[in-house]
């Protein structure tokens, strides 16, 4: 599998829709604060291209649960409705270096996830936030005890007791039958 943390390169956000008739568009933030995607510089669009496109984000504003941005070229709805599901990314060298036993969550998915009984639960696929905590969606994959989905807590020292990005793999208290 071909971990985000693997090809350089983060994904930060995405289009969601076409905003107005002049070319604007909605973006979802996934840095955290949200605002935090107008500083990255660098910032690519990720399209089906051999490589993705830079862009330039020329104006952006709060907009209801998001934002809205104009990008450099797209003037008009139709335009701006192609973008739609696109995501942006960042080179990971745009990223700040977090302290010891941070992680971003790009760094997360794709990892092994094994029981502190070393058996193997699956890959993370996905991370959701719920506000008390965040929370690894766990997918079955290759020799993993069963088929099931989990949803573990991110819980450092409680939950997860382990995290080894060299070995890609999380180790977690946490009973395979829930």
């Amino acid at each position: 599998m071909n971990r985000p943390e693997n090809t350089g390169k983060v994904i930060i956000g995405k289009i969601t829709a076409a905003f107005g008739v002049h070319g604007w568009v909605r973006i979802h933030s996934y840095t955290e604060p949200e605002e935090n995607f107008f500083q990255y510089s660098g910032i690519r669009l990720e399209v089906s291209d051999p490589k993705p496109l830079p862009i330039k984000i020329e104006e952006w504003k709060p907009h209801g649960k998001g934002f809205v941005a104009y990008l450099k070229g797209c003037d008009t709805r139709t335009q701006a409705e192609l973008y739609r599901g696109v995501e942006f990314s960042v080179p990971r060298s745009a990223l700040a270096e977090l302290d010891e036993g941070d992680y971003y969550w790009s760094q997360l998915i794709g990892l092994k996830v094994q029981s502190t009984e070393i058996r193997l639960l699956g890959r993370v696929d996905s991370m959701l936030e719920t506000g008390a905590n965040d929370v690894l969606v766990v997918k079955a994959c290759d020799n993993s005890v069963d088929k099931k989905e989990r949803l573990i807590p991110y819980l450092p020292g409680t939950v997860v007791q382990s995290v080894n990005l060299d070995s890609e793999m999380i180790t977690v208290d946490w009973d395979e039958d829930f």
